[in-house]
Parts: C-alpha cells; sequence; structure tokens
C-alpha cells in the first residue's frame, strides 16, 4: 500500500512520512512549498511540488502510485492571521480539501486521515477538553479545520470515505537535525529565535489562575503525533472503523514559565522573560483529554518537556 501524505514537506508533514518510512510503508509527498521545504521530505520518498488545489494535479498522483489512503496536512495553518486573510484560508483549507476529495472519488480513494486542529474548539470553558466538548471555533482557521471534518462526514455518507481526524494544539520537537519548525508563530521558534539574536523572551501575563500565574496549554512530541497518524492510516488499512475525532493531547499541560525555565536550562542560555500584559482571550488553561487516542491510536507522551525542547533546539541549531 502507498498512503500519500499532503503537506509532506512542512514540520509536521515530513514527520509523518518519515513514520511511515520508518514502518516500511510506501508514502508519497505533494507540497506546494509555500511553508515546506523540498529537503524535509524523507529521502527516496517520491515528491510532487503541487497544490492540491489541482485536481488534475491529485488524481495523477493518486493513478501514478497507486495510493490507497491519503494522510491530508495541506493547508494554511496560521490562526491568527486567517482573521486577516479568510478568503485564502477557505481557498487553501476547504476548496483545496473538496478538490483532493474530489480526487479522491475520481480514482477510488476511499481512506483519509485528516490533520484537524483543537482550534476547533474556541475558547472552551472547560479546563481539559474531550471529544465531546461543544465546538465553537474562533476564527476563519478554526472554521475551515470544522468544514474540513464535515465534508469527510458527508463523503461518508455518499461515497462511504473511511476517516478520522486528529485535533491537537502545540506541536513542538524534534529527533531529526534537518526537520524543524519554520514558523513565525509558534511559541517555541520565537523563543530560539529571541535568544539567538540576543533578546530576551516575553510572556503575555503572568497573573491567571494556574499554578506559576502563566497561561497552561498542551505541548506534544511532533514524532509520538507522526506516529499515530500511521497507526490511524494502519487502521483505516486494514478495516477498522475508527470514531471521527480524537484528541492528541498530555492531560495535564505545562506553563509558558516552565517553558521559558526548560529553554534556559537546555539552551545554557540564562534569561528571565519580560512579562508583558495579557492578550486578549488568552484562556489561563488548554488541555486535551487523550485518552480515547491512547485506547485506539497507541497515543501517549513518550518524551519529558527537557527532551521536547532539546530536539527543538539541536534542530534549530543545525539550521544555521
Amino acid at each position: 500500500m502507498t498512503w500519500l501524505v499532503t503537506g509532506g514537506a512542512g514540520y509536521i508533514g515530513a514527520h509523518v512520512a518519515r513514520a511511515f518510512v520508518d514502518q516500511g510503508i510506501d508514502a508519497v509527498v505533494l507540497d506546494d512549498l509555500s511553508s515546506g521545504h523540498a529537503a524535509f521530505v524523507p529521502e527516496k520518498t517520491p515528491f510532487v511540488e503541487g497544490t492540491i488545489l489541482d485536481t488534475a494535479l491529485v488524481r495523477q498522483v493518486l493513478r501514478d502510485h497507486e495510493v490507497s489512503g491519503v494522510v491530508h496536512l495541506a493547508g494554511f495553518k496560521y490562526a491568527g492571521v486567517s482573521v486577516e486573510k479568510p478568503l485564502h484560508t477557505y481557498d487553501q483549507n476547504v476548496t483545496g480539501t473538496v478538490s483532493l476529495l474530489r480526487a479522491m472519488q475520481d480514482e477510488g480513494v476511499d481512506k483519509m486521515v485528516f490533520s484537524s486542529s483543537a482550534s476547533v474548539y474556541g475558547t472552551p470553558d472547560v479546563d481539559l477538553v474531550t471529544e465531546d466538548t461543544p465546538l465553537g471555533p474562533e476564527s476563519p482557521y478554526g472554521q475551515s479545520k470544522l468544514i474540513g471534518e464535515w465534508l469527510m462526514a458527508d463523503q461518508e455518507v455518499a461515497a462511504g470515505l473511511k476517516h478520522t481526524s486528529l485535533r491537537y494544539f502545540n506541536v513542538v520537537g524534534s529527533v531529526d537535525d534537518s526537520i524543524y519548525d519554520t514558523s513565525p508563530h509558534n511559541l517555541f521558534p520565537l523563543v530560539f529565535e529571541a535568544l539567538v539574536n540576543g533578546r530576551t523572551p516575553r510572556i503575555n501575563g503572568d497573573d491567571y489562575a494556574t499554578p506559576d500565574g502563566t497561561c497552561v496549554r498542551d505541548y506534544i512530541h511532533v514524532v509520538d503525533l507522526a506516529h499515530s497518524h500511521v497507526v490511524a492510516a494502519q487502521k483505516l488499512e486494514a478495516g477498522e472503523r475508527l470514531a471521527p475525532a480524537y484528541n492528541l493531547g498530555s492531560g495535564d499541560g505545562s506553563s509558558v514559565r516552565e517553558i521559558m525555565q526548560a529553554m534556559a536550562d537546555v539552551t545554557g542560555i540564562g534569561f528571565e522573560p519580560e512579562i508583558a500584559a495579557r492578550r486578549p482571550g488568552d484562556p489561563a488553561r488548554i488541555v486535551a483529554n487523550g485518552e480515547l487516542a491512547a485506547r485506539d491510536l497507541d497515543w501517549k507522551m513518550r518524551y519529558s518537556l527537557e527532551e521536547m525542547v532539546a530536539g527543538a533546539w539541536s534542530a534549530r541549531k543545525n539550521a544555521g
């Protein structure tokens, strides 16, 4: 069997592609390189540069590589920027998913693992998010991910699509120095760039109702996440029915101050973070429960916070 990984030249997608290779499963990567990097694609893994908006191209890739299933990670992933660019976000994430599903239906490919997001929950009024927590996305990005889930559910009814969605918050770490997070919006690369350039990292608010006053969030290792994507694909390939959606979460989370301390310890660059005002809308604590994924997708937290930071820092230093 061969699985197509859309967005497989990105930080997360490349780790997913490598996880397939590590399990002895053939993969092919499709990526338009708008935010990905061709060098991230695993060696000897076929790579096609192009967009999922090109339905004919997607059909050709599915046909040429005899693809049996798709892990769909391609899309515009910046939630904050999506508020300023809603049409671009919907074009990439909704129209693109429609194009992909149309190509799959045309070529008889009936299995999909969708990279969704915990942003579909918006700002929940519970400390521990489960799959039953009410959905309420608050950005075009979050809306687009929820629409992607709806599209797959509709295709299940219409065409027998077998699918599941994986929802997660903050993905960090690396075990391969050649793949690193290049997002200009994520906490780990933001702090690393500050440290590399001699600036002091900043904490937005230290007066929340949390143990140390800073926001608590879920941080999961990219390798653990990639592994569960592959397990989901294997189970769909085996004909097993999966839940419509799974949270990939730690169950307890880490505070921003804990992240900063781990970064100082790992990098050896001592600093006292600057304290700025709270950002509007930032809840004190959002953590996901991963018990359902642990039951079905071999989900577990295999890395400590310090190991997550160490892997990410090593990859960032290798990037120069």
